[in-house]
């Protein structure tokens, strides 16, 4: 694989929209063993942040100009790697933000949901060096529950940089490091999450491993209080859900140009199989950094035009080629790849090019029409080859030019989220496949 580096210079190019997690951690039971959360938009007219004067083409303009400040925040230099809940989940400005509950008795916290992190934090009194934050810091002193981890136990060994000076005694030490210079050290505890649900009475989550930052320093929104980890490694809250949720869980992207009040949804457990007439399913393979979902990419088509990226002979090179993520707004297709693919989108649409005005992507059309309509393209991975309709392929970026929201990258490829529209995905840990099921998501 590719450096991380080079995946993150270029990422900086991918618009990432943002949701917010407004849940009280919360699992409820229910007869068919899943739970499932609403996924709100930021734009959304649900969302407390929708802005009514804007355009769609203005949102989107701003949501380019906010993946450049963030997207290396999400550069790790550390190595960390049956029941029913339900809440909301709206977008705040370039992250995701998950509202849950910590402690005993509980305390709301706002964090960044981010399923490219395994370690769940949050800031922490004593806060010796934090950014500004609107919301009262956590006090661990006041919950039952919060306890941290001893430095002579097998969680803290097992976990590379730590260290074990504590800051009211032996306790282990956790250091998460970003690209962007962002960074949090504090304490690694375990505390009581509680998710929260309108169906019944919130439920808690006992002995959830998470740190607790005494120095949190990057550009994090005042708003939010840390990280919540979605990621693959062991040390994630999917990963601590482990057989809670039978290593399941699925979500299905309302396009962007939907309107009205119709939300995205974030299954888990039986919720979130995916079955039924044409469900297609792909390996989930593993890369070099255990974070990330990796799948392979073996070819892409524009329409009948099928431009292969794997020789046969060398597939073994090319496997965990692209990483799949719901965070990231454009795909980006490895460097290879992107050429022929945008020669063949080029020779199916007959309108005039222009320059994208906010400078990102490369390949516009002029087009004032909203029933603008582009070339059907086919992702194949292995074993699964998805349909990928213009409606999700095609971003609108001003009133008369619409965009290809694909990208070449120099490195690792990354399928993202307005290819993912429209489609019901699910991951499956435990059997280490990606399955993707056609669905009109608005109707859900």
């Amino acid at each position: 694989m590719a450096s991380f580096h080079s995946l993150l210079s270029f990422a900086a190019l991918a618009t990432t929209f943002s949701i917010v997690f407004i849940c009280s951690f919360a699992l409820i039971e229910a007869s068919n063993g899943g739970f499932s959360v609403d996924l709100i938009h930021r734009d959304s007219p649900n969302s407390p942040f929708y802005d009514p004067s804007e355009t769609p083409s203005q949102r989107i303009a701003k949501a380019l100009r906010r993946s450049i400040n963030r997207v290396n925040h999400f550069k790790p230099t550390s190595t960390f790697s049956t029941n029913v809940a339900q809440a909301d989940i709206i977008a705040k400005g370039g992250e995701y933000l998950m509202k849950y509950s910590v402690g005993t008795p509980p305390v709301e916290i706002l964090g960044i949901a981010d399923t490219g992190s395994d370690l769940t934090w949050l800031q922490c009194k004593p806060c010796n060096d934090c950014y500004n934050q609107t919301a009262p810091i956590f006090d661990p002193k006041r919950s039952r529950t919060y306890k941290r981890v001893a430095c002579e136990s097998s969680l803290c060994r097992s976990l590379a940089g730590s260290s074990c000076s504590g800051y009211a005694g032996s306790s282990c030490l956790y250091s998460e490091a970003y690209g962007d210079q962002s960074f949090s050290n504090g304490d690694l505890a375990t505390d009581t999450l509680t998710l929260g649900s309108t169906e019944s009475r919130p439920v808690p989550l006992p002995k959830t491993i998470l740190g607790c930052g005494h120095d949190n320093i990057g550009t994090y929104e005042a708003q939010g209080s840390g990280i919540v980890g979605l990621g693959r490694g062991e040390i994630s809250l999917t990963s601590q859900l482990g057989s809670s949720i039978d290593g399941k869980f699925s979500y299905c992207l309302i396009p962007l140009t939907s309107r009205g009040k119709t939300t995205s949804k974030l299954n888990f457990g039986s919720n979130a199989v995916v079955s039924g007439s044409g469900v297609v399913s792909t390996p989930l393979v593993s890369g070099e950094y255990k974070t990330f979902y990796y799948l392979t990419l073996e070819a892409i088509s524009v329409g009948r035009k099928r431009i292969d990226l794997i020789n046969p002979s060398e597939s073994g090179n090319s496997e965990g080629n692209i990483i799949i993520d719901s965070g990231t707004t454009l795909t980006m297709l490895p460097s290879n790849l992107y050429p022929k693919f945008e020669s063949a989108v080029k020779d199916k649409i007959h309108l005039p090019t222009t320059d994208d005005p906010n400078g990102f992507l490369s390949l516009c059309y002029k087009s004032s029409s909203r029933e603008f309509s582009g070339p059907s393209i086919t992702a194949h991975f292995t074993g699964a080859d998805v349909n990928l309709s213009s409606r999700t392929t095609f971003v609108r970026v001003d009133k008369k030019v619409v965009c290809l929201a694909f990208v070449p990258a120099d490195s690792i490829g990354i399928f993202g989220n307005l290819a993912q529209s429209n489609l019901l995905v699910g991951y499956d840990v435990v059997k280490k496949s990606v399955s993707f099921k056609p669905t009109d998501c608005t109707n859900l």
